[in-house]
């Protein structure tokens, strides 16, 4: 029980902006196992927005503005750590001419045109997305996306090699086939018991097609995955898992 308490921490501490830190959280081993539990503080950040979002709507912020005030917050809750992945792959993998080229790119810190292209459209979307989804499902919808999204970094963690050894990837350490699949299965958890079956199974097939299209473009494009990749890969899948939700639920 306190490794699973310690790993809770961990991926608290990395993945949103809230004072908790841990002693072995710098250890990448530790932070390699830490990763099954991604999904569960996923679902935590989803809650949190959604919450935010149902209270915004209560006290009469019209629906658009409400869903943009929310997602704005979950930003700050996560210190914008996965659209900042997104934006840098775009940037890379649209204007780097070479696998080379494309990585030191995805290193700068600017901004380029295709990452706030990039930027501009998710977001888009996820703010059509959450603004059309009753209220009745709001909290439960944004948690099972939340979730899958991060569920399925460990597999594409573990099924790429890295695209270069000095990276944030490479240095936070690799899960293992375990990790992966208790990610996976916690996050399909969470989603099945946050919505219908048929939503939950729709939402879970996103959110591996979307993995396995960024897996896929990422071996293509630089032969590897780094950190930035997983944070890429997260938005996709979050991203495509709204809209259809949306689509269903609205």
């Amino acid at each position: 029980m306190r490794e699973w308490l310690d790993d809770l921490r961990t991926a608290t501490a990395f993945l949103t902006r809230l004072p908790m830190s841990h002693p072995d959280g710098a250890r990448p081993e530790s932070f390699a196992r830490a990763q099954r539990l991604f999904p569960l503080v996923g679902a935590g950040i989803g809650a949190a927005i959604g919450l935010f979002c149902l209270l915004l709507r209560a006290i009469g912020v019209p629906d658009l503005a409400a869903a943009a005030l929310a997602l704005g917050g979950g930003a700050l809750l996560t210190g914008a750590l996965h659209e900042d992945g997104l934006a840098d792959v775009a940037d890379g993998f649209g204007g780097g001419r070479d696998p080379a080229a494309k990585l030191e790119i995805m290193r700068d810190s600017r901004l380029g045109t295709y990452g706030a292209l990039a930027l501009v459209v998710s977001f888009a979307a996820k703010l059509a997305a959450l603004a059309a989804i009753p209220n009745g499902l709001v909290v439960q919808t944004l948690i099972a996306a939340h979730a899958l999204g991060r569920g399925v970094l460990p597999w594409i963690a573990i099924s790429l090699p890295y695209a270069r050894k000095d990276g944030l990837a490479a240095n936070a350490g690799r899960p293992d086939g375990t990790v992966a699949a208790v990610a996976a299965g916690i996050a399909l958890l969470i989603a099945l018991l946050a919505l219908p079956f048929s939503s939950a199974l729709l939402a879970a097939i996103a959110a591996g097609a979307s993995a396995l299209i960024m897996a896929l473009l990422a071996k293509r494009q630089i032969g590897g995955q780094t950190g930035d990749v997983l944070g890429g890969a997260e938005q996709v899948a979050e991203t495509a898992i709204l809209v259809l939700l949306a689509a269903r639920l609205a």
